[in-house]
């Protein structure tokens, strides 16, 4: 009689033990299913993050910003087209951004080697490759750029100015050429004459007194 007692006990032995694997199993399971959906949500969370983040970035990007992004990756390698307020469109190898400007190699049919500077308020759009397009997006460091990216359009008009260099000043109405005397606040005081001639009292046709935000291109 005391046999098939053992047996049954032994079957609901089995059977709570087989029961206990299976919950434990299910439990396992469970756990799994929990971890993966945490990750992907986790996952999701990030990239979404990242992305908002990458919109606030782009939504705070200047035009000298993107100058100087295209100078920073090597964008560079070829001339930004620039088109002026006045509607001129130039080609301009950047070499040096300022706080309001930009300065760099003049590139022209003529061939002739002279160097410009651009203020930023001048321009009215670029011209820009696919290529440079791309390289204007990536983030610039600001620190990389030194003294020269805290100096203002006044700055280097001061420096043409003390050198006694002969330039042309281009504005919206045509181009003139003197040599700058002196730079106020907002203007610059030019003393026109021929191109070739010192800038002597006898040689002075003119004198003009330029608002800064009139002056479309400086070239050197």
């Amino acid at each position: 009689m005391s046999t098939p007692q053992c047996g049954a006990v032994d079957n609901l032995v089995g059977l709570s033990a087989g029961l206990a694997s299976f919950a434990l199993m299910r439990w396992d399971n469970l756990f799994d299913d929990l971890e993966g959906q945490l990750e992907q949500e986790l996952s999701a969370e990030e990239v979404d993050l990242q992305a908002e983040e990458e919109r606030l970035r782009l939504g705070r990007l200047s035009v000298r910003d993107r100058i100087r992004a295209m100078h920073e990756s090597g964008g560079i390698r070829h001339p930004i087209r620039v088109v002026l307020m006045n509607g001129t469109t130039i080609a301009v190898l950047p070499k040096t951004i300022g706080r309001d400007w930009v300065s760099g190699d003049l590139v022209d049919e003529s061939q002739r080697e002279s160097q410009c500077i651009v203020p930023i308020a001048a321009i009215a759009s670029l011209v820009l490759s696919r290529e440079q397009v791309a390289d204007s997006l990536e983030a610039s460091d600001e620190s990389a750029h030194g003294l020269s990216g805290r100096l203002g359009l006044g700055f280097v008009l001061r420096d043409l100015c003390r050198r006694r260099r002969a330039i042309d000043v281009q504005l919206a109405s045509g181009v003139l050429h003197g040599t700058i005397d002196r730079v106020g606040r907002d203007h610059l005081d030019l003393a026109m004459h021929d191109a070739g001639t010192p800038r002597r009292e006898n040689a002075v046709t003119q004198y003009r007194l330029v608002p800064f935000d009139q002056v479309q291109l400086v070239r050197v």
